[in-house]
């Protein structure tokens, strides 16, 4: 009888592993953005810095993606000054970019992350809400297969040189 229940284990195993393999994210960071239909606003401007590339890489990294409502939030002429100054909308892009994989769980456990341009994003958690930046953490761990999206109310502005 021993015999039984284990060959069935190892079949359910065998079964809820491929189903987890199946159901992994083909998709990567910009495809999965792009793909939610909320984020076309971080899109257009991840596209007009140029780092499509650097966010369809091999990653991982984690993003605090900003909603086109997030962006509805900024005047239009920060958004405008952004788009005529490349290394300024590089430099906003990359403070929402953490480099690795921090999931929700690992997030509410630190005070701060190094963003990819090397800056620090304070991390907050105020009872079940957390903020990164002062912007709100509204949904997390969108998984894709270069990384995580973590999806925030605010675009997060990095503190001056």
């Amino acid at each position: 009888m021993h015999l039984g229940k284990l060959f069935v284990a190892t079949i359910l195993a065998a079964l809820i592993g491929t189903s987890a393999t199946a159901s992994a994210p083909n998709k990567d960071i910009v495809d999965t953005a792009v793909g939610a239909g909320k984020f076309k606003t971080l899109v257009t401007l991840v596209k007009e810095a140029g780092l499509v590339e650097t966010l369809k890489g091999k990653g991982p990294f984690t993003v605090f993606a900003p909603t086109d409502e997030a962006f509805a939030k900024l005047p239009k002429s920060t958004v405008d000054a952004l788009l005529a100054d490349k290394e300024a909308l590089k430099r906003v892009l990359l403070y929402h970019v953490v480099p690795g994989t921090v999931k929700a769980a690992d997030v509410v456990k630190v005070k701060s992350a190094k963003s990819a341009n090397n800056l620090t994003i304070p991390v907050a958690v105020h009872g079940k809400t957390v903020t990164v930046a002062k912007a709100k953490v509204i949904a997390t761990d969108v998984m894709a297969s270069n990384g995580v999206i973590h999806i925030v109310d605010t675009v997060m502005i990095p503190p001056a040189k």
